[in-house]
């Protein structure tokens, strides 16, 4: 049989073409729509984002984890108003580097200081000041469509509570720090659609706590965060521990039944499926459709759990106030260089030091990171509203969503995909349109919805919802 299918759309006038001829014709009948529906493909960088992904320097990333680690210790309890060692120090470091790079973004971006004082918890002894820096990028036609990434700058050693022996946390987390940093750095200077926040938070270690402060912050606000994402432990592809090295591969970590679904929506989808569907197992697909490329170097291996066993990250805060969120993470790790004191035994070095991390290697995971974070603020957000129709028993689909408001909007794709595979397989341009039948049965395959700006970006997918 002959392949019928089309080639990638690559420029406005083929997709509004295309877009129009289905517009004309609502109701795709299930040849045409096989024959229209192309093969789904990854997204090319653009011009922009190539020269974006360019700027981020490796010895500036160096530099950063190294002084980060020069701090000594950085635990949350550890002394506040030494200007050499302890987290204060680093605090204060951290937010002087990001007014810094603020300077050179014409006052679009802004660097505060957002303090609070976590009560006793079993992590924390005494009522203590725990401090998040956060540089707030915003977008210029967008602005309350926010976009978030975070490192955690506090540390650790073998006992938690330990706030004054060294812990250099030069892994974890300092190259997730640098890593935001950096970003911060190379994106000052550029103009996005819609916002991005750079933040380092402190707590981790304790319970989370800044992240949980920040994303409670977020969600007291209505702020429409769209997608977030944890860098905790980038800092090497190559374990130290006999394995063989894996330089190009960076995890990332999205959950499959959202953290804060509620009872009737789970009700919902064990009727129809999704488990596969909500917004993080989106972010995850839209985060390989852009970012695994030669452009950034590296794979992203997408992992369908929240996190790893016995561990959580920043992400998880932000999962349980229900916005989309994902972590970043090193391909292997050794747990000699993780939350150990610094020592030799036995002839094995231990402690998290700076010998053990690979500058390139992080600033690889930060392409990925630039290579996400820009294409979701230039295209337009995700669709919103998007239902599925089941007023009647019909081997045809019908599609409904709100429409966008951005500026560029060029239009939507629909895509499906077997229920039984992993990823979408298709794709169909519909137009500027709000609503679409496809002679596709409903029953058989999965769909979404995704939006497409004249210049090509794409949203991530937004799967449908039953409706009546």
């Amino acid at each position: 049989m002959t392949d019928q299918r089309e080639k990638p759309i690559s420029s406005r006038r083929a997709f509004l073409s295309a877009s129009a001829a289905v517009a004309a014709t609502p109701v795709l009948g299930s040849g045409a729509a096989r024959a229209a529906g192309r093969e789904l493909r990854g997204q090319t960088p653009d011009r922009e984002l190539r020269a974006l992904l360019r700027e981020i320097d490796p010895h500036r990333i160096g530099a950063i984890v190294t002084r980060l680690a020069a701090f000594g210790t950085r635990h949350t309890l550890s002394v506040q108003d030494d200007p050499e060692r302890g987290i204060g120090a680093a605090r204060d470091w951290i937010f002087e580097r990001l007014t810094a790079y603020a300077a050179a973004s014409g006052g679009r971006m802004t660097v505060e200081l957002q303090s609070f004082v976590q009560p006793v918890s079993p992590r924390v002894p005494v009522p203590t000041r725990i401090t998040n820096i956060v540089a707030t990028l915003r977008g210029d036609t967008d602005p309350g469509r926010v976009y978030v990434v975070t490192g955690h700058y506090d540390s650790r050693v073998t006992d938690v509570m330990d706030a004054t022996s060294d812990a250099p946390g030069a892994d974890d987390d300092a190259s997730g720090v640098a890593a935001v940093m950096e970003l911060a750095r190379v994106m000052a200077t550029r103009h996005t659609e819609a916002t991005i926040v750079f933040a380092a938070v402190a707590g981790e270690e304790q319970g989370l706590y800044g992240s949980d402060q920040l994303a409670q912050r977020f969600k007291d606000a209505g702020t429409d965060v769209q997608a977030m994402f944890s860098n905790d432990i980038v800092g090497t592809g190559d374990a130290h521990d006999g394995t063989a090295a894996d330089p190009r591969t960076v995890r990332l970590f999205v959950e499959g039944v959202p953290t804060a679904e509620t009872a009737a929506e789970a009700n919902v989808r064990k009727s129809v499926g999704g488990e596969n569907d909500g917004p993080s197992r989106q972010l995850g697909r839209f985060v390989q459709d852009v970012a695994a490329n030669p452009q950034t170097g590296m794979k992203v291996r997408v992992i369908w759990r929240r996190d790893r066993y016995l561990r959580g990250s920043d992400h998880i805060s932000f999962l349980l106030r229900g916005y989309p969120a994902a972590r970043f993470t090193e391909p292997r790790e050794n747990f000699a260089h993780e939350h150990q004191d610094v020592r030799v035994e036995d002839g094995v070095q231990y402690g998290d030091l700076v010998e053990f991390c690979d500058f390139a290697y992080i600033a690889r995971v930060a392409r990925v990171n630039a290579a996400a974070l820009w294409s979701l603020a230039q295209a337009p957000g995700t669709p919103r509203g998007v239902v599925i129709d089941t007023t009647q028993l019909t081997n045809a689909t019908t599609l409904r969503w709100q429409p966008s408001t951005a500026a560029d909007l060029a239009g939507y794709e629909v895509v499906w995909r077997e229920t039984t595979a992993s990823d979408w397989t298709n794709v169909q341009a519909v137009g500027d349109v709000t609503t679409v039948t496809i002679d596709l049965s409903k029953d058989n395959v999965f769909f979404g919805v995704r939006a497409v700006d004249r210049d090509g970006h794409r949203s991530p997918v937004a799967a449908p919802q039953p409706s009546s």
